[in-house]
């Protein structure tokens, strides 16, 4: 029955995405930010923040929170991919050796302990030789 009442009021509404979910991470945040400093202006604005996804969510002018959603990804996935490459050569450092191809700049993985090795970079061709 609740359930039905949500899946009816949300009927028509923008609900929640990428942007949102920013929002309430770094709504979060400034909270315990606010809490550990004891400054308020960071309380309210982590309020502000909070108010925003909601507002977001309950929309029903979806085209401009899809708009807006596409600006923020356009922004923040560059960020993100970024960030899970450093992750991956962290994660895998002990098995692969990483280089960058000298021609087109490409980072090449490569697995350690194989002794020098002719690498070729599937970008433009490039071959070169690398100890692992």
């Amino acid at each position: 029955m609740i359930r039905n009442f949500f899946r009816n009021f949300m009927t028509g509404r923008y609900g929640p995405d990428h942007l949102n979910i920013a929002l309430v991470v770094v709504s979060l945040l400034l909270y315990l930010f606010s809490f550990i400093t004891g400054i308020r202006l960071l309380l309210y604005f982590s309020y502000a923040l909070l108010a925003l996804s909601v507002f977001r969510m309950l929309s029903r002018n979806i085209q401009r929170r899809r708009r807006e959603n596409d600006r923020f990804i356009r922004y923040w996935w560059p960020i993100k991919t970024k960030f899970k490459r450093f992750v991956e050569k962290i994660r895998s450092r002990k098995t692969h050796r990483f280089f960058k191809c000298p021609s087109c700049g490409n980072t090449l993985r490569v697995p350690r302990g194989k002794g020098k090795l002719q690498i070729t970079c599937p970008k433009c061709g490039e071959r070169f030789v690398k100890k692992t």
